[in-house]
């Protein structure tokens, strides 16, 4: 697994642990980072060693507290279509990926950060996470996904007066928004959770889980007709040893031990 100082690593138990580490700029995602989480999501992909992935910031202050306004300031019309485009492909894949991927939100979540945090499959935050997508104080909008991901997640009119306000909010309102399932109080309390609940999202088929995403994310475009995704998926799931296996499990009384296949 590719090793930068820029995002840290840690494995265990099938759980890989990747840390947004600049603490100095509050994790502020630069192109150096962006390029880092391609390699790795690239390289997970395929890793039989990594089940799922939990995302989060280094230090307490910030999980990402934006992109890197020096880099966003050099912008013009042409580089900063590549720019976007950059990070919508890698939170498109990230949105997509097939292993189970959280965010543990610590701090600030802002701007570029809330929306790495939004490609999550779901996100769990610390008592002192602060969220928002203030780009119009920049003169800008969100560009890596967020107009349409906020949008999705907690509605059109809430989204809106977020995105159009700036304003920055906190972790409860977050929840009650839709957009965090969890709150913990402590930052070491956040990520003991992300952990308790993907070891829990392990245990289950793989296959099984990466049909979810897939038909999950279906239901929020209307590119493909999600019920026949749900439908296909669904058959293709009674195709897998893993349900054989889960079904003579639970007949016979028993955990099941899923492969993979």
């Amino acid at each position: 697994m590719t090793i930068n100082t820029s995002v840290s690593l840690s494995l265990s138990e099938r759980i890989l642990t990747v840390t947004l580490n600049r603490p100095k700029a509050l994790n502020a995602l630069n192109i150096e980072i962006i390029n880092q989480l391609k390699r790795v999501f690239n390289e997970a992909l395929d890793d039989p060693n990594i089940g799922g992935i939990i995302i989060t910031g280094s230090g307490e202050k910030a999980f990402a507290a934006g992109a890197d306004i020096k880099e966003i300031a050099e912008l013009d019309n042409h580089s900063s279509l590549i720019f976007v485009e950059k990070g919508q492909a890698l939170f498109s894949f990230i949105e997509n990926f097939k292993k189970p991927v959280i965010a543990a939100v610590n701090g600030y979540a802002l701007g570029g950060g809330c929306e790495l945090a939004m490609a999550c499959h779901f996100r769990i935050a610390s008592a002192s996470a602060q969220f928002g997508q203030p780009e119009v104080n920049l003169g800008l909008i969100p560009g890596y996904g967020g107009t349409q991901r906020l949008t999705k997640l907690i509605g059109k009119g809430r989204a809106m007066e977020l995105m159009m306000t700036g304003n920055t909010f906190d972790a409860e309102t977050a929840k009650n928004l839709g957009l965090v399932n969890h709150i913990e109080e402590s930052q070491e309390a956040m990520m003991m959770l992300a952990r308790k609940l993907m070891s829990r999202i392990l245990a289950k088929a793989p296959l099984a889980i990466s049909m979810v995403i897939r038909c999950a994310n279906a239901a929020d475009t209307t590119l493909e007709d999600g019920y026949s995704v749900e439908a296909e998926a669904f058959a293709q799931c009674c195709d897998t040893e893993d349900f054989k296996e889960g079904t003579l499990a639970f007949i016979e009384k028993r955990k099941p031990e899923f492969i993979g296949k």
